[in-house]
């Protein structure tokens, strides 16, 4: 065969890996949408409190520079379009890579009305149940 083939066939296997990776990451993705929902502290014992966890890196950095399985991406410049989706959860967890993402996006969901909201800092300190 010449080299030709052999690229091609190389760039055709390539492509078809990306797009396995991709279609894995797409059903996590899916899969970590789901609720988490843990106990709250509060007096009423038997209330339940969903908590979302809210990683606002890009998506690029939340595929391949790790993430935590129970987080959720939601990249901090398209945050804003996700407000209505977060008010439904009780209290919102964000991270990102070291805190400062995080922060801007913390501010930006408390003063959409959003009130429990919590800054965790780097996406490692995710403790999933």
């Amino acid at each position: 065969m010449t080299n030709k083939w052999i690229v091609g066939y190389f760039m055709v296997a390539l492509f078809m890996m990306a797009m396995a990776c991709n279609a894995q990451t797409t059903q996590k993705q899916t899969n970590h949408k789901q609720e988490q929902v843990n106990s709250t502290d509060s007096n009423q014992t038997n209330k339940k409190m969903k908590t979302i966890i809210v990683d606002v890196r890009t998506p690029n950095e939340w595929q391949y520079d790790g993430h935590a399985d129970c987080s959720v991406n939601m990249p901090l410049d398209q945050l804003a379009s996700k407000i209505e989706e977060l008010k439904a959860y009780d209290k919102v967890v964000l991270v990102c890579r070291s805190g400062a993402r995080a922060g801007s996006a913390k501010n930006m969901l408390e003063g959409a009305g959003i009130k429990q909201v919590e800054n965790l800092g780097p996406w490692q300190n995710v403790t999933c149940n």
